[in-house]
């Protein structure tokens, strides 16, 4: 018989036997008795469906048979106070199994966690929330806890109790919208989801939110992880938390992990990728997204595990490896962060309890309509606390060293691709989202609070103001802008014949007036090289030699312009084909020499960028830089003066003109000596050798500017750099 009176008929106790109630740990577990004789005692109870016998097993060894009372819960009074246990169950002529009683453990959880949870402001979210390895109370196994407000109930379902959640029904954590539980027993490598019933009644199988790991796709589970990994990069943290990246070089290799070399994983990678990098001379690389994502096509655009590197290239703890790696070369990680959309995929984070939950409510605001998916409730605290805390998450558990923000445009504009009439305006009547803006401040401020030295870069495409001014001046806090207008520009011209290149200049030096109003990152990116806009190389107008010399050009342009760099795996040696996520590159170009030497020609001219600091360490600063051209203004000239805080200077001369300009008349800022330090034309780099013989003397006549006489190769770059030292005329005695 039951030792509570009138509780085997109670409705809780028909809820807990079917896996229902909102609170099983209310009926099962240990509870205190006393009975009319005042004396205490401990009743354990469990859930044993169809068990032949069922026992508590002490510490100590002794047992405490149990009695079925009804709905298949089994009890059983113990004299004394609760103390640990485990429950012995045999079934028809089955030897016992001994297993652990999730029932019988305290949350896991506190209070102070639910009160950050739910103020949005938990910044170690994934460390209370999702599935963890525990020790508690001598169980070894896992803990899990999920937020599912409108949940009425939740069960743990996986290949531990054969996606039969009956056995593992969560305990609700009341109005934070918590619920939790610990199972013993479990390990790494557990696969689970969580099976919740809606207000409606139905039950739905949801992949955790939180997980740190994830199945191969398309398979969809969760999977229990947790790191090994000891990290050896401490000197590389150590530099970056002293380092103001406004004031440094930064070239980065953008590389879709998947299409880079095929067939590699995260640890493969390491070598082939570190030795191509470095000799490439980029200061970091920038994955596209690696949080999983269902739908290999998205190239990890639409992410439906915002915590979970995905598993395509091997283990959470095998990207750290790669990431560590990285750092002990001398090679920056940048991942991109996409926190501006998500899929409708029915396992993933759409209506997750059932209700719409993580999206935006109204469709006005919560869904994307040319991109089928589905946007946040930046105005939510618990939404935006997942965010936040997922944006640290990377920095902290990966040491990657900056965030690039997919699709921000997106995410500022209410009628972002939305007709009249299809878009909500804000509380004063305009159309930015105020609530994705304080998100966006938000997560920049804690991530540089906590993390001194990371990179936070916009990909950011309107004339939006302050998208890199400090939040206390009312910024989004960016550290970089992407520089989407220059990139549009300079693309539209290089594409140009050069016979009608003199008609466009615009296109190629607008940006400058607009160079100093952010801190910019010039990007060629994935996008400019897939859907029909051919490689950066088919871009270029001509036969095979002057494509190459167009490429050679145009990126010693880019570097020489004002802010940081990124270029897309492949251009960097000439990929001929369009990019496709779906194959490798073209690897085997380079065993043409005109492909080499391209390659070659990237890493000089990224060693050369880094060895002259006239070229970053004031990109932001207007007033060092110049635009030069006189006496001989010609519009397929393009040159200007780049300066640094101590003296440094160097001048950028472009030739887009399909001639040579020989005795080409240019004022240059200062008497003397200037080094030629880099010709696109150079032989060494497939060009023909035409320029300057490594040196310019710029004098002034009757106190006119200094200029000097140059030969700009056709289709070229060339960087002078100014030498401080007197020049001294070599005397050749007859």
């Amino acid at each position: 018989m039951s030792y509570l009176e009138d509780v085997t008929a109670s409705a809780d106790w028909a809820a807990v036997a079917s896996a229902s109630h909102h609170d099983p740990h209310s009926v099962l577990g240990t509870h205190p008795y006393a009975d009319a004789a005042g004396r205490t005692a401990t009743i354990v109870r469990v859930r044993r469906p169809l068990a032949r016998t069922v026992e508590a097993v002490f510490a100590d060894g002794t047992r405490l048979a149990l009695e079925h009372v009804a709905h298949g819960i089994w009890e059983g009074r113990h004299d004394g106070a609760p103390v640990a246990y485990r429950v012995a169950t045999a079934y028809g002529d089955d030897d016992e199994t001994v297993l652990g009683d999730p029932y019988r453990h305290l949350p896991t959880l506190g209070e102070l966690d639910l009160h950050l949870i739910a103020e949005g402001r938990h910044e170690r979210l994934w460390t209370v929330l999702g599935a963890h390895p525990r020790t508690l109370d001598g169980d070894s196994g896992v803990s899990f806890a999920v937020w599912a407000p409108n949940a009425t109930a939740v069960r743990v379902v996986g290949d531990h109790n054969g996606w039969n959640g009956e056995s593992h029904a969560m305990r609700s954590m009341g109005v934070s919208g918590i619920w939790e539980l610990f199972i013993p027993g479990l390990d790494v490598g557990a696969q689970y989801k969580y099976e919740i019933r809606t207000r409606s009644g139905a039950w739905i199988f949801k992949a955790d939110p939180m997980a740190q790991a994830a199945q191969v796709p398309p398979e969809t589970a969760s999977v229990v992880a947790e790191s090994t990994h000891t990290w050896s990069d401490g000197a590389w943290m150590t530099r970056r938390a002293a380092t103001h990246a406004v004031a440094q070089p930064l070239s980065v290799y953008e590389v879709h992990l998947g299409s880079w070399r095929g067939g590699l994983g995260y640890r493969d990678i390491a070598d082939p990728l570190i030795e191509h990098v470095t000799a490439a001379g980029f200061t970091h690389v920038e994955f596209m997204p690696l949080a999983e994502h269902p739908f290999g096509g998205s190239w990890g655009y639409q992410v439906s595990g915002y915590y979970a590197a995905t598993s395509r290239f091997g283990s959470p703890d095998d990207l750290r490896y790669l990431i560590d790696r990285l750092h002990q070369a001398g090679i920056g990680v940048i991942m991109d962060w996409v926190p501006g959309h998500f899929p409708k995929d029915a396992f993933a984070l759409a209506k997750f309890d059932g209700q719409a939950l993580y999206e935006h409510p109204d469709p006005r605001r919560g869904e994307h309509q040319d991109w089928g998916t589905l946007i946040f409730d930046y105005g939510r605290s618990e939404v935006r606390g997942f965010l936040v805390a997922n944006a640290l998450f990377w920095l902290s558990e990966f040491h990657v060293d900056g965030l690039r923000v997919d699709a921000v445009a997106s995410m500022l504009y209410l009628d972002y691709s939305r007709n009249a009439g299809e878009w909500e305006p804000n509380i004063h009547g305009g159309r930015e989202n105020l609530e994705a803006i304080r998100f966006l401040q938000e997560v920049n401020a804690t991530a540089y609070r906590l993390h001194p030295g990371v990179l936070m870069i916009a990909e950011e495409s309107t004339a939006f103001p302050g998208v890199t001014a400090p939040t206390d001046h009312a910024g989004l806090g960016f550290g970089f802008k992407w520089n989407m207008g220059w990139m549009n520009d300079s693309l539209q011209y290089i594409e140009r014949d050069p016979m009608y290149r003199s008609h466009h200049e615009g296109e190629m030096t607008f940006s400058f007036v607009y160079a100093f109003g952010e801190n910019y990152l010039l990007p060629i990116s994935h996008d400019e090289v897939v859907h029909g806009k051919g490689s950066l190389l088919a871009k270029m107008p001509g036969d095979h030699w002057h494509k190459l010399a167009n490429v050679r050009a145009y990126l010693a342009y880019m570097w020489g312009h004002p802010g940081k760099k990124l270029l897309f795996m492949g251009q960097e040696f000439g990929q001929i084909a369009e990019w496709s996520e779906s194959r490798e590159l073209d690897w085997w170009l380079l065993d043409q020499p005109s492909h080499a030497q391209l390659r070659d020609f990237v890493g000089e001219l990224n060693r050369t960028y880094r060895a002259q600091a006239p070229l970053w360490e004031r990109d932001g600063d207007g007033s060092c830089f110049s635009r030069l051209g006189a006496p001989s203004w010609d519009p397929t000239v393009v040159a200007f003066e780049r300066r640094d805080a101590h003296g440094g200077r160097i001048v950028v001369i472009s030739n887009f003109a399909g001639v040579e300009r020989s005795g080409y008349r240019l004022d240059l800022p200062e008497d003397g000596v200037w080094t030629e330090i880099l010709n696109t034309d150079a032989a060494a780099f497939g060009g023909r050798g035409s320029g300057n013989m490594g040196l310019v003397v710029a004098t002034s006549e009757d106190g006119s500017h200094p200029s000097a006489t140059l030969t700009l190769p056709a289709l070229s770059t060339i960087w002078l750099r100014h030498q401080r030292e007197p020049h001294v005329p070599t005397v050749t005695k007859g």
